[in-house]
This record gives structure tokens, sequence and C-alpha cells, in this order.
């Protein structure tokens, strides 16, 4: 009780000191959960990208992004080492995508045959796989089936037209056979359907003059490559690049360090934020309790010179500062996950979710609240501790 009485002393400066064990708090909940957000991107882009080669044509790179002809892949099928080539085609799964911070949604279509060798796996919440030879069959991934809100058995226009679609849009009715459980990764926001059909929605939403130019029913965005058991990938990368004129082989190994180094870059700004909640968190505790300790010179003289003991002093600052970063941690936390909430509530209906707060990170919040608090505390503490008591009395 009495550390209690203590806190309300200084009203304002104890507040100020709660207030900035706060911010940093708040900083470290904010940033740590954007972070684990983006990271589960990033390892979901890892696992995906490390298991087979992705080969384009940079020749066509005037017709589009990351196009190449469907029938490079039985060309490549032919080099030593491959298990099989399978043409992808990926588009914009609304009319009127707009730049996201997070992963558009998108219609993916995938040849027959490439689920045989696919490592990311994903698992069934509702329904079933598409046919890939059939048509007009859709599987959702979750947050996309959540934001068109569509259930099994409906029937959807792909591309989702736009409020107002434009006089050439062209759109196509799928029946919704599947939902897949949530991943936490990009396809959680994939509609994924045949070959065929997302060959044909990708050459109708080609400008009118590139469909002249080119004959869509042979193009790919890309031809996803996968190795006989014990090839090396990247290996096998190089020897497509070198033996089938004209196409580029990405080696795994680049793509895979690219979404490292995105996870490293948000790994150091939760670090740094976790160090600003050090500064400015630290510094306001150990301003505030060794101004304590000055204010009450007298008061510790005397609880010394009626038998307190060393430790009873030392035990009384400290579990003081522990109080404030205590205080300050469970505020910064509160305010955090309210803001995480809020902002992802205010971006559900684009399908973008910008934070995860998982249980460690709460965790970590705490602790390093609590261990801040101690931490600063025990300079202030070992003083009041350590002060002589006749000198306290003497104290004006």
């Amino acid at each position: 009780m009495e550390i209690l009485r203590n806190l309300t002393r200084r009203k304002l400066r104890n507040t100020l000191t709660v207030a900035g064990i706060m911010i940093g708090v708040l900083a470290l909940t904010t940033m740590g959960a954007m972070a684990e957000k983006f990271n589960l991107l990033f390892d979901g882009g890892e696992r995906f990208f490390s298991g087979h080669v992705v080969v384009n044509d940079p020749s066509l790179s005037g017709f589009g992004p990351g196009l190449i002809q469907v029938a490079r892949a039985a060309d490549i099928e032919k080099v030593d080492g491959v298990a099989g080539a399978f043409p992808n085609i990926s588009l914009l799964a609304k009319a009127d995508e707009q730049g996201s911070f997070s992963v558009p949604d998108q219609i993916l279509g995938t040849s027959p045959g490439s689920e045989r060798y696919e490592s990311f796996k994903l698992t069934l919440a509702q329904g079933r796989d598409i046919n890939r030879a059939a048509r007009g069959e859709v599987a959702f991934g979750s947050d996309i089936a959540r934001e068109f809100g569509v259930r099994i058995g409906d029937g959807i226009i792909l591309p989702r037209p736009a409020k107002q679609p434009k006089p050439d849009f062209i759109g196509h009715r799928f029946k919704v056979v599947g939902i897949y459980d949530k991943t936490l990764t990009a396809p959680d926001s994939f509609a994924f359907v045949s070959f065929a059909d997302a060959q044909q929605m990708f050459g109708e939403n080609l400008p009118k003059a590139v469909r002249g130019q080119v004959d869509v029913s042979q193009l790919a965005n890309s031809i996803s490559v996968y190795g006989k058991p014990g090839i090396n990938l990247d290996d096998l990368a190089r020897r497509i690049s070198r033996d089938i004129p004209g196409v580029h082989a990405i080696p795994p190994s680049t793509l895979v360090a690219e979404f490292k180094q995105g996870s490293l870059l948000l790994t150091a700004i939760t670090t740094g934020s976790a160090i600003l909640a050090l500064v400015v968190g630290g510094l306001s505790v150990v301003n505030t309790m060794l101004m304590a300790v000055t204010e009450r010179v007298r008061e510790i003289g005397l609880k010394k010179a009626l038998g307190a003991q060393t430790g009873h002093i030392l035990r009384e600052f400290l579990f003081e500062a522990i109080l404030f970063g205590a205080i300050g941690g469970a505020a910064g936390l509160l305010l955090g996950w309210l803001t995480t909430l809020a902002i992802n509530a205010w971006t559900a209906g684009q399908n973008l979710s910008l934070f995860l707060l998982p249980g460690r990170l709460v965790l970590l919040a705490v602790v390093f609240s609590i261990g801040l608090g101690a931490v600063a505390g025990i300079i202030p503490a070992f003083r009041a501790a350590r002060m002589d008591p006749v000198a306290a009395l003497r104290a004006v």
C-alpha cells in the first residue's frame, strides 16, 4: 500500500513517466505486430519458391511482365534433371484493384499435373479442390472468400467487376467448389481456377493493341519447373538457361534471398522499436526514481533509524520502479492491441491486414516493460538503500 501511495505523490510527473513507457511499448507492439504479419508472408514466399524453378522469356517483356510461350514447357522437360514443367497464369481478381501494401487478390491457374509436385500444400476448410482439367470451377483462399462473401455452391463473376464496369469488361461465371484453411500467407488472397480458364481471362484483359499482336492462347506468365529427387534446383535453373535459348530460369535461392532480406528489414524495425522503448521509458523511470530518492531523503533516514534494513529500502524503490513499468506496459499493450485491431478492421474491406499480434509478442511486451522498470530502477534503489541514516536525517 505504501508503494501505491508513493505513486500518487507527484501525479503529473508519475503520469508522464508511465506515458513514456507506454509510448515505447506501443511502438514495440504495433511495429512488432506488423513485422509478424509480413514475416509470415515472407516465410510463405520462401517455402513456395524454394520448391521449384520459375522460368520466363525476357524477349516477350514488351507485351507484358513475366510472359513465356506455353510450348516452352515441352522443351524444358527435355533438360536433364527436370521432373515436370507446368505453365502458370495469374491476373488480378478485381477489375478495379488499386495499389496495396498487402498481397492483392489474384486469380491463379496452373496446369493439370502440377499438384503432384507442389511443396506448398493447402488444406481445405470446406468443399473440394478444383478439377484442373475442367472449366468454370473456383476454390478460394480464406481471406478472399470472406471479402467476396462466397460459400460452397455459389456462383460468382471473375474477375470481379468494378462498381462501374468499363464497356469492354469481360467476366466469366464460376461455381465455388472449395474454400481453403487460413495460412496467413499469400494464398489466402488467391482464387484458384483451371489453367484454361485463367488463360482465357488473361487474354481478354490484355490491352486491345496487344491482343492483336500475339496469340494469347499460347502464352503463360511463367513456367514452374520441378526437379527430380536429389537435384539441386539452383544448378537446374542454370542448366535450363544454358540449354534453352531465350529463356531465363530464376534460381530458387535468388528469390528466397529476397524474401529473407525483407524479413531482416522488418526485424531491424522491430529491434529499433525495442530500443526506442528502452531509451524513452528507461530514462523516464530513472529520472523519476532519482527525484523520488532526493525528495524522500529524510523519510529514508527515519526508516533506517527505526530499524529498516538496506534490503527493505532496496526492495521498496525497486518494486516502485517495476510498478511504473507494469502500469506503462499494460497501458501501451492495450493501446497497441486496440490500434492494430482498429486498423485491421478498417482495412478488412480491402482484404488488407497489416498486423498480427501473437501471444509471444504480448508476452514479450509484458516482460520487456516489467524488466525495463526493474533495470531502470536499480541505480536509484541502490542509492536509496546505501544512504547513511544520520546524514539523511540531517538533510533539509
